[in-house]
């Protein structure tokens, strides 16, 4: 083990670790400040505020060789012995100077900026700058442009990092920012014509350490000192990014990547960040639906539950237990799919468990460091498979449950949707429309919801907490952020109910039960560590939680009123 000194402290390092000065001090428990510097992008070493004193100490003699001038501790690499000393005098008097001088162009417009509560320069000004500001304060302009649909540029408070442009080059791939002109107008742009219109442009908003990268998309939202954040997975695609929740008074307001070496790194893809208004959207299915004999009837949970249990106990004793099918959606988490697969087994060995439809949407989009977008648009196909796969080694696909309905097979179906985009259409609902008893639990509208018996309000991926597996095999947990919408129930409660099981339910109760009868899911027992496990390879990695891992906060949203738009088709 190599062994650093930083400020007096020594710290260990692996040897075929690679870390620069500023990670170092980092496990030492050490912040040197830094602007331009990004572990996932080339270093430039400009904004010139990590600069510390360095040296090495002899092993024979233990006597220290000091560099003679301030080294930036983004560029230099550590090895044994390095000595790292970042609260000298000379390296404060620097800090300070660096800090007046990003000042003098810097307008202190916080009050209305958006990145107040979030910006470095506010953060280092009180903890490494002068006392008092010594320059003068310059004006506001408000040089506000458009660089793409969901990035808005304030050139005022820009202090010429480059991270957005190294972004735009070295991850994105597509280069769309550049720095135009020379010494003190050198500012951050686009060429004329052509926007930030890449997948991941909402990475450069969380990458910009001040408020001259602002998100459109939640420009004067919300002060960030007002929300919640909370840990959970994007659901977009098969990826499973790990991600935060930005809520306050149960509205989500935002989405940031959260670090996972193991699964997104640093980065998000601007579908998973901002194309979530289903989650608040006002056509959701609110209550508890029963068909009648022209329209659908309220009912409350206790009843709907109870009748249920009866109509399915019922199928299954005069029709037998090959009659009746359980449709387990990609979206639930494990432990739902697992409390729904051993629920419809216990009403019957025989009943047919099935995988709900898995989109696809053309081809995987790989960027330039590999964050990819993957085709497959759901989360928990892998964790449901096998959750499947141990109640019924041969379970069904989707098409192929239409296809016995085709061949009037079910006498009774419970369907699973939960799906962010429209998974049906009227054929697909004209398919089922034999089977006598239908049961679905979804919180959207849809043509198969509008054929239903029953009608179960479910809830969104942002209202439940549960475990999801990527396409990798890594299992991740999440933690809820909005109360569920409405009358709803979290998805796990109404299988729970439907099992008779007593009490709330709990994810993190029901995990370990999982683990303990599905050998799949055995590692997992003693709980799902920060940066995932996976459970094919058995490799694991806890992302760090200092400034060098983590890019954000999270949000929740406003609840108001919310009609149902769910009609009967006779």
């Amino acid at each position: 083990m190599a062994v650093i000194t930083v400020d007096g402290r020594d710290v260990q390092i692996g040897d075929d670790e690679k870390l620069n000065c500023i990670q170092a001090a980092d496990r030492a428990g050490v912040t040197i400040p830094f602007y331009c510097w990004h572990p996932g992008l080339s270093v430039v070493a400009s904004c010139r505020m990590c600069l510390i004193e360095t040296g090495q100490k002899n092993k024979d003699t233990g006597k220290v060789e000091m560099v003679p001038k301030l080294v930036p501790g983004c560029q230099t690499p550590v090895k044994d012995g390095t000595v790292i000393i970042t609260n000298s005098p000379k390296v404060k008097a620097n800090q300070q100077f660096v800090q007046e001088g990003i000042l003098l162009d810097h307008p202190v417009d916080c009050p209305i900026c958006d990145q107040a509560g979030e910006c470095w320069l506010q953060d280092y000004y009180f903890n490494f700058g002068h006392k008092e500001r010594q320059a003068d304060i310059k004006p506001f302009t408000s040089d506000r442009k458009e660089l793409g649909e969901h990035v808005t540029l304030f050139a005022d408070r820009c202090v010429m990092c480059s991270r957005c442009v190294r972004f735009t080059r070295e991850v994105s791939g597509e280069a769309e920012l550049q720095v135009i002109n020379r010494g003190s107008h050198a500012a951050i742009d686009i060429f004329p014509g052509f926007p930030i219109d890449n997948h991941l442009s909402g990475n450069v908003n969380d990458l910009c350490p001040v408020g001259a990268l602002c998100s459109s998309d939640f420009l004067y939202q919300q002060r960030v000192w007002f929300m919640e954040p909370h840990d959970s997975v994007c659901v977009k695609c098969s990826t499973g990014c790990s991600v935060q929740l930005h809520e306050n008074h149960d509205k989500l307001y935002r989405i940031q990547p959260r670090f996972n070496p193991n699964a997104n790194e640093w980065w998000m893809c601007d579908k998973g960040r901002f194309e979530n208004q289903y989650i608040d959207a006002p056509e959701r299915i609110g209550g508890v639906k029963r068909r009648g004999r022209d329209q659908f009837e309220n009912c409350d949970w206790p009843a709907a539950i109870t009748e249920i249990q009866r109509c399915l106990q019922d199928l299954v004793t005069h029709q037998g237990g090959k009659t009746i099918a359980a449709v387990v959606s990609p979206f639930l988490t494990v432990e739902e799919a697992y409390l729904l697969c051993k629920y419809f087994k216990g009403l019957s060995p025989e009943a047919t468990l099935v995988l709900g439809k898995i989109p696809v949407d053309g081809q995987d989009e790989v960027f330039a460091k590999g964050f990819t977008i993957r085709a497959e648009k759901c989360p928990n196909r892998r964790g449901v498979e096998e959750v499947l796969r141990h109640f019924q080694a041969d379970f069904m696909t989707w098409d192929q449950f239409l296809a016995q309905a085709d061949a009037k097979r079910w006498k009774g179906a419970y369907i699973t949707g939960l799906y962010p985009e429209t998974w049906n259409d009227e054929a697909d609902a004209n398919r089922i429309d034999n089977i006598s008893l239908k049961i679905v639990q979804d919180f959207s509208p849809s043509p198969i919801a509008r054929k239903a018996t029953f009608v179960l309000p479910g809830v969104t991926f942002a209202e439940k907490g549960g475990c999801y597996v990527n396409h990798a095999g890594l299992i991740q947990a999440t933690d809820w952020a909005l109360k569920p919408f409405e009358a709803a129930h979290i998805d796990g409660q109404i299988f729970s109910d439907l099992a008779g099981r007593r009490g709330l339910y709990q994810p993190t109760a029901i995990m370990p039960e999982v683990a303990a009868e599905i050998p799949f899911f055995a590692r997992s027992a003693s709980g799902v560590p920060d940066g995932g496990l996976n459970l094919v390879t058995g490799s694991e990695k806890s992302p760090r939680t200092s400034q060098l891992g983590t890019v954000t906060h999270p949000i929740p949203t406003f609840r108001t009123v919310a009609s149902d738009m769910l009609e009967v088709e006779s």
